[in-house]
């Protein structure tokens, strides 16, 4: 198990180039599989969660080139549906969430599916209702094996249907769409996700010849085709990692300027970062945060304390939530962190008080941080990474501190986050990988 040694307490100054998209990578790799004509993706970020889909995805056939750092052509002209029947593919697809999103295309193309239950991050149950609700209401059949966990679904007659899902859910509608574009007739998704992702998706979908409209709002129509062509089609810029570096700036007392950050697709993040009193500045495409000794959180209108909460796009993406809570830990003012999606992704905040932070953790889903302005650093401590997103507050809140701090478990960092270490060394941190 690989560690990260931080030696806290350096200003960092430079510029910093975003990776593709992770969230939009894994459901566009999973499109490939819903063509026999060659596509190619730029802007794929090198992460583990990402490499093993690519990966999973040439054991079932599909012809992988690597064309560049961060491009790739997939060409599923030769998909070996009997694989699916394979314990490899069972073992390989059940440890990583962003698998369940083979499913559309397969069901699509091939009218057949079988997955085990997925993993991923350990913040709490996830439902798979939405996925196959939707997959029921095109018609298809599905059967879950209790027993060994794993799910059979045969699609071989879809149809369009009109559908109101029962929750927003990402993931689920993006497996919908996949489905539902090669299905017979019209479908309609209401409640659908309309985060940039998706309809990076559904644009990219379109120019493979699908039918789309109503992208970008919760209500999607599609009208069936009999096949899909091959495209090109560029990732947008992680915009959780642009978050984390704008709350990283902000807890070292760093000038960093974010390129390329594409800042109409990032909704109220830099909004919400405002509020918490980080300066910053667009010039162009580009986010430019002064080093700032001090930020101040705003409070409401009627001067009650500030609540940050997660919530379906347009709101605040619970990506960031731990990010602002480690910000917050350094600001002054309090604030309400209310993390409403997930169950157990404020159940690192324990290692942020024993590094000196005054937080109270409320209950699974509440932490009010009480932001003392710097007047007591946080202190190096060893820790372990509970899963992506708090691993990078972690290492935020570690490169702040006082002292050198030692971070277990950074392949859940590494799931997330391209060459991080490296990256944040060029422009000036202190991070050293240790096995």
């Amino acid at each position: 198990m690989a560690s990260f040694r931080v030696k806290g307490g350096l200003k960092l100054k430079g510029e910093i180039t975003p990776q593709g998209a992770k969230n939009e990578a894994l459901q566009i790799l999973c499109a490939v599989l819903l063509t026999a004509q060659k596509v190619t993706i730029h802007k794929i970020p090198n992460i583990r969660d990402v490499n093993k889909l690519i990966e999973l995805l040439g054991e079932m056939g599909v012809r992988v080139e690597k064309l560049g750092p961060e491009s790739y052509s997939f060409q599923a002209d030769a998909i070996k549906l009997d694989y699916l029947e394979t314990k490899d593919f069972l073992i390989k697809a059940s440890s990583l969430r962003g698998s369940v999103m083979i499913l559309g295309p397969l069901l699509a193309r091939f009218g057949t599916g079988r997955l085990s239950k997925p993993g991923g991050d350990k913040i709490g149950r996830r439902r798979m209702d939405t996925h196959f609700t939707g997959f029921q209401k095109l018609g298809a059949e599905f059967h879950y094996d209790k027993k060994k966990e794993i799910y059979h679904i045969d699609g071989k007659n879809l149809k369009g249907a009109y559908m109101l899902l029962d929750e927003a859910s990402v993931t689920g509608t993006a497996n919908i769409l996949m489905a539902a574009v090669m299905a017979e007739g019209k479908t309609t998704i209401y409640n659908a996700a309309c985060e940039p992702y998706l309809q990076q998706l559904c644009d990219m979908l379109n120019r493979m010849g699908a039918k789309i409209t109503g992208v970008g709002s919760n209500l999607l129509h599609v009208e069936g085709v009999k096949e899909l062509k091959g495209t090109d089609h560029t990732l947008l810029p992680d915009m959780i990692e642009i978050g984390s570096f704008i709350g990283m700036a902000a807890m070292t007392q760093s000038e960093i300027t974010i390129k390329d950050a594409q800042i109409h697709r990032l909704g109220i993040i830099p909004e919400t970062f405002k509020r918490m009193g980080i300066k910053m500045e667009f010039r162009g495409d580009d986010i430019f945060i002064p080093a700032q000794k001090h930020y101040e959180i705003e409070t409401f209108i009627d001067g009650s304390i500030l609540t940050i909460a997660d919530a379906i796009w347009p709101g605040f993406t619970p990506d960031l939530l731990s990010i602002v809570l480690v910000t917050a830990t350094q600001a002054k003012g309090t604030v309400l962190v209310h993390q409403k999606m997930f169950e157990s992704r404020l159940f690192f905040v324990d290692k942020l008080i024993d590094m000196g932070a005054q937080i109270i953790l409320c209950d699974p889903h509440r932490a009010t941080v009480i932001g003392l302005d710097r007047k007591y650093p946080l202190r190096g401590i060893r820790m372990t990474s509970p899963d992506i997103r708090a691993g990078v507050s972690l290492l935020i809140a570690a490169m702040s501190a006082e002292g050198t701090s030692v971070i277990d478990n950074i392949e859940q960092i590494d799931r997330g986050y391209q060459y991080i270490d490296q990256r944040l060394n060029a422009l000036g941190a202190d991070i050293v990988r240790v096995d």
